[in-house]
């Protein structure tokens, strides 16, 4: 059975869910979560909450890395970027006229709004 906890984090509170018997880890990974959060806000100033999340990350992973290096070794290289696939022309001229058709309606609804 799931368990729900109230955790904070970066001044706000999120209510998660656990399995019975993990809330204690799951409320030491809060804390350190946190711990980055407010490292990274206190380093870099103002962040939204997303960036701040990231760089908490980051800052985990950091640690991580220097706690474990082996941990950042075993990780598979990340595969490369697959080649973009060549777009079909069609498609092409459908989504320019498409977008003409666009900027004309809305010079026109302009047109409208300051020529009553």
């Amino acid at each position: 059975m799931a368990t729900m906890l109230d955790l904070n984090i970066a001044g706000r509170t999120y209510q998660v869910a656990c399995r019975e018997g993990e809330e204690d880890n799951l409320r030491a990974a809060a804390r350190l979560v946190d711990g980055k959060s407010r490292e990274a806000l206190a380093g870099l100033g103002t962040l939204s909450e997303a960036r701040q999340f990231l760089f908490a990350c980051l800052l985990l992973a950091d640690q991580l890395i220097d706690d474990k290096p082996e941990a950042a070794a075993s990780q598979p290289a990340p595969a490369p970027p697959a080649a973009p696939a060549r777009p079909d022309p069609a498609l092409i001229l459908r989504a320019e006229a498409l977008a003409d058709r666009l900027e004309s309606l809305a010079t026109t609804l302009e047109n409208e709004d300051t020529n009553p």
